[in-house]
């Protein structure tokens, strides 16, 4: 059983080491493929802290905390009906409600 462990831990070990080798010989690619160092290549996601602020770039876009707020509120004012998710608590209100009565009904 040791050995075993032990093999499936190297093996483990194996894989990650080649996933991280693997990721880095691509960004390598990427840049070798583009023939020239580019400063304006940007990460795909990168984010940037001060002294009481986070700010995060997504693909170029700059998205803060107020703007995920304001969509946060624009989807509280649309409130699309869902079909299927109101069916789907009614559903699981009844079976929490069953299963509740029969627990009752089995304790007494």
């Amino acid at each position: 059983m040791k050995m075993f462990m032990l093999k499936s831990l190297c093996l483990a070990a194996l894989m990650l080491i080649s996933v991280l080798v693997g990721m880095q010989l691509a960004n390598d690619g990427i840049h070798n493929m583009k023939g020239y160092d580019d400063p304006n290549f940007q990460n795909a996601v990168s984010l940037n802290e001060t002294d009481n602020d986070l700010r995060a770039t997504f693909l170029g876009n700059d998205i803060s905390s107020h703007d995920l707020d304001a969509k946060k509120k624009k989807l509280e004012e649309i409130s699309a009906y869902n079909f299927f998710s109101s069916m789907g608590k009614k559903v699981s209100e009844g079976i929490s409600g069953a299963s509740e009565k029969l627990v009752h009904l089995i304790a007494d």
